[in-house]
């Protein structure tokens, strides 16, 4: 028997920031050996389509369930049954089906040698719904995936899943809940971390700070693996010195932060006012800063105080802070977030579901704002986009020595994330999604 793992892109046009898709590593690792297993990754390579092989097994994203259905839609016509999962077809399981022959509803682990043995049998289910409760145990994700494939050259380590905060326009929270977190043993981590060929390393929890306790055990178990490190994180880890202390110490490069807006009705109407109870965000800033901890700053646009004043003043503030990198985006209503569900209600979605309308292209505004027309929340979000990421901007923030050149090893880096950012900005911006 042989399966096929398909990771689909937005569109036609190869990605240069493409990273491991760790997902299949982990299904992939479960399987007895009498499988045979392939990846073919959408972003960086062609898909065949006259593929040999029993089953396909994609994992799909709101924003590439377009390109994701027309595959699968070519398969099955040739025969070759398709399982879709992923957090997109986990809300959306009824339309997922329209163009697979089972779904997978939430992560898969506990459900995916069941999903087999049905296929041996012929006895596929149209969905699998998995508990999201199953142990992290014993993972060791089958990384002969990614050979001789270009992926950047960081390799993507997941600790544990989940995030205790339910902000508006994430469905993470939906996904998970709040009594799902859980982390896998660190003495796990600890092992596979210390077989990669690499020596960066993201781990890729949507926060990592979900447990306080088991965060700063597990980073003091990073201090002797002499790595450099990325994660995504709250804000409250710049309120914290200890953790910032050991962040410092054990190598930690980079943290994402979203930082989302600098007006707090906004942060107010998103569920994310705890943003502002650690001070003012220079003073959290600076002390994330002074630890030698490179920011990735993350911003959203289009919730009901913003006027086309509030993207200037973001764009002064991310310059004036020198990020390492930062993202300036419409606000976009995902399926499975309170956010799809209020504009839904109030009527000022502008696509029955904009990941599937041909007339939505990447970037684009898909709701009404309040104090902008959809036009401006689109051609305001490139424009500071454009203006942080212009070849002497990039230049005015590497000169930080405090963190972005404070080695030759972080100036790289910084000046190879950059020129990879610019890049994937004017690939993406207006592309027809599928």
């Amino acid at each position: 028997m042989k399966i096929t793992f398909i990771r689909p892109h937005i569109s036609h046009v190869p990605a240069a920031d493409a990273m491991e898709p760790l997902v299949f590593a982990m299904l992939s690792s479960y399987l007895p050996n009498t499988i045979d297993v392939e990846l073919y990754d959408d972003r960086i390579e062609t898909v065949p389509l006259d593929l040999e092989t029993d089953l396909i097994a994609m994992t799909v994203e709101t924003y590439t369930a377009k390109r994701a259905y027309g595959f699968a839609d070519e398969f099955r016509a040739r025969g070759i049954p398709v399982i879709i999962g992923g957090y997109h077809p986990t809300f959306l399981p009824d339309e997922a089906l329209e163009h697979a022959d089972a779904v997978v509803v939430g992560d898969s682990e506990d459900i995916w040698l069941d999903i087999i043995e049905d296929f041996e049998k012929n006895h596929l289910k149209k969905i699998y719904r998995s508990t999201n409760t199953q142990s992290l145990k014993n993972i060791s994700p089958d990384r002969s995936l990614f050979n001789n494939k270009k992926y950047s050259p960081i390799s993507l380590v997941q600790y544990g899943r989940g995030c205790q905060y339910a902000c508006d326009f994430c469905s993470i929270y939906s996904f998970y809940g709040n009594k799902n977190l859980r982390q896998r043993p660190i003495v796990d981590v600890v092992r596979e971390i210390e077989s990669l060929d690499t020596k960066h390393v993201f781990i890729v929890d949507d926060n990592l700070f979900i447990d306080r306790e088991k965060t700063i055990k597990f980073i003091e178990a990073l201090v002797p693996l002499n790595i450099k490190w990325s994660c995504q994180a709250s804000i409250d880890i710049g309120a914290d010195s200890e953790m910032l202390s050991l962040m410092e110490k054990s190598g930690c490069f980079n943290t994402l932060i979203g930082f989302e807006s600098l007006n707090p009705k906004n942060l107010s109407q998103m569920h994310k006012k705890w943003n502002m109870k650690f001070g003012g965000f220079n003073d959290v800033i600076k002390r994330i800063h002074d630890s030698g901890i490179l920011i990735y700053a993350t911003f959203i646009f289009g919730y009901d105080n913003d006027t086309p004043a509030s993207f200037e003043s973001t764009l002064d503030f991310a310059l004036e802070n020198q990020f390492f990198l930062a993202n300036f985006n419409p606000l976009t209503p995902m399926p499975g977030a309170t956010l799809y569900s209020r504009l839904e209600n109030e009527n000022r979605l502008l696509f029955d579901k904009w990941w599937l309308d041909p007339e939505f292209k990447y970037g684009d505004a898909a709701f009404i704002p309040k104090n902008m027309t959809p036009d401006e929340l689109t051609e305001r979000c490139f424009s500071i986009r454009k203006e942080f990421n212009t070849y002497s901007n990039i230049f005015k923030r590497a000169i930080n020595i405090k963190t972005n050149s404070q080695s030759l090893y972080h100036l790289g880096m910084y000046t190879l994330a950059n020129m990879v950012n610019r890049k994937e900005l004017y690939n993406k911006q207006a592309i027809a999604l599928g």
